[in-house]
């Protein structure tokens, strides 16, 4: 079934992930700060582009959002040319921003008070898998808007899976991004001490990537790890963001994440080191330099 869908913010994810919803069929209203990031898209995609988001809005059936961080969430919503303002009685908002719990449940919230579904569905790949439709979604809110929704996030996606309640989806992440953390320190430790030792690394992870050691960093980033090729998706500025959101959650809920945070004290070394637009396999980086 076609529908008219509204998506606000076109970044290095959202920019595939709206142009798949266009070529499923929908009718797609893009808005982004910058306009000549939209103008681009409508010369891609099937689709238009609006001037605020309250204009994207209008008469969607779908609204989707994928922004930086909690403020710039408000402001799309909340603020005074915000999609609050028009989206209509019975639509569906899905959030893909990875933001605070908090915020998530806010706009759950004011969403009900208003009359329309909210669901916060932060998404995992990375640019690659934006760019191949091929994104994990986990989603927070109400099963029966998420049935609804779900067609439509699978445009983008390989995996969509409502977790709970809202806020579940955004604590999801924030679990994604600590695992995350933990394996490429511990990835570039093991790199660096291998390159150290002498060791042939392709003959190691060749062996390696076999066993209990495998994981989706080692078989995608060890050989640019091992070159210093740092520009293949996620920067450290946003997994610091991230980082810094799974902290303040974890001190509200009482849980220790010492590896967490010494991790985010690593790659603020890296931001440090220049490296604030490299992606975060870039720790190894750090370790390289104290030779």
């Amino acid at each position: 079934m076609t529908c008219n869908v509204a998506f606000i913010g076109l970044g290095v994810m959202g920019y595939p992930m709206a142009g798949y919803i266009s070529k499923a069929g929908h009718n797609v209203t893009v808005f982004n700060r910058t306009t000549a990031k939209a103008e681009k898209w409508i010369t891609e995609y099937k689709g238009k582009m609006a001037s605020t988001p309250k204009e994207a809005a209008e008469g969607a059936d779908f609204i989707f959002t994928c922004v930086g961080n909690d403020e710039d969430l408000k402001q799309v919503t909340l603020g005074e040319n915000g999609l609050f303002h028009s989206a209509k009685k019975g639509s569906i908002y899905v959030d893909n921003s990875t933001v605070s719990a908090e915020v998530s449940r806010e706009l759950y919230n004011k969403a009900k008070e208003k009359g329309f579904a909210f669901l916060d569905a932060p998404i995992s790949g990375g640019q690659s898998g934006a760019e191949g439709g091929i994104l994990t979604v986990m989603v927070g809110g109400d099963e029966e808007v998420f049935k609804k929704a779900e067609p439509v996030i699978d445009c983008y996606s390989k995996k969509v899976k409502l977790i709970g309640p809202s806020g579940s989806g955004q604590l999801t992440k924030m679990m994604n991004q600590m695992c995350i953390a933990g394996v490429v320190q511990g990835l570039s430790e093991a790199i660096n001490f291998g390159i150290n030792a002498g060791l042939d690394i392709d003959k190691v992870m060749e062996t390696i990537s076999k066993g209990a050691a495998q994981s989706w960093q080692m078989e995608n980033r060890y050989k640019t790890m091992v070159e210093d090729k740092f520009d293949y998706g996620f920067a450290v500025d946003w997994m610091r963001k991230d980082l810094k959101i799974v902290i303040e959650e974890a001190k509200r809920n009482g849980s220790p994440v010492p590896i967490t945070e010494i991790v985010d004290e690593y790659y603020a070394d890296v931001q440090k080191m220049g490296g604030n637009r490299w992606d975060s396999s870039s720790l190894i980086a750090r370790l390289k330099k104290k030779k």
